[in-house]
């Protein structure tokens, strides 16, 4: 027994030498931290720009279609109309100071007055809304802008005694007002102003069809 027992403690010194041997060969050469891969690295999501940064109305056409729809007017005219009304930054927070120091600004990306919108809300889905709502709110403005395109139609005469076409008289309505649109029907030639706007809906008249079809 105790031959035995010296061999086994021989042994195991023996395999203590050789693991301790093993031991300081691997500890000489220790493996680096792993270092991560471009892909493994997580980069946080882009946060999405503003809609009014870099603002195309064509981004609102599913709107613009789904509101001219409704109100009964060309699609096209309203989209053109939203590009003729895109020449100012249309950032809420600029609209709002501006309103500061402007006896009668407008609001929103149809750049709509604040009578206009008031009287074209009556009696509509949005007459709940508020006018100072619409520089937040896109869709409001273009649910405004076509209805109030719908009530300028039915002011225009049954009759119009001039070549100007029903949508160039309701653009030139929009920017000029009811009165003055009536007047160009009855045969008056739009002024310097009125005729600027209707020189850029013939501009945006193409790009406002292609914008809009489905």
């Amino acid at each position: 027994m105790a031959k035995q027992w010296v061999w086994v403690a021989v042994g195991a010194v023996a395999v203590g030498a050789t693991a301790a041997r093993c031991g300081d060969t691997e500890g000489t050469a220790s493996a680096p931290n792993p270092t991560p891969t471009p892909s493994a690295v997580s980069t946080p999501p882009a946060t999405p720009k503003p809609w009014y940064e870099d603002y195309d109305p064509a981004r609102f056409a599913v709107q613009v279609r789904k509101y001219a729809g409704q109100a009964g007017i060309r699609p096209q005219l309203l989209m053109a109309i939203l590009y003729n009304e895109s020449y100012k930054p249309h950032d809420p927070e600029l609209e709002r100071s501006w309103a500061k120091i402007d006896s009668d600004p407008a609001f929103g990306i149809a750049n709509m007055h604040r009578p206009a919108f008031d009287d074209t809300k009556r009696d509509r889905a949005f007459a709940g809304r508020k006018w100072e709502e619409l520089p937040d709110d896109p869709s409001l403005a273009i649910q405004a802008a076509a209805w109030h395109l719908h009530d300028l139609a039915k002011r225009l005469p049954s009759t119009p005694a001039t070549q100007l076409s029903k949508d160039e008289l309701l653009a030139l309505g929009y920017n000029a007002g009811g009165g003055n649109m009536r007047a160009f029907a009855k045969g008056r030639k739009p002024g310097p102003q009125a005729q600027s706007y209707l020189d850029r809906l013939h501009e945006n008249w193409a790009k406002s069809a292609e914008a809009v079809r489905t």
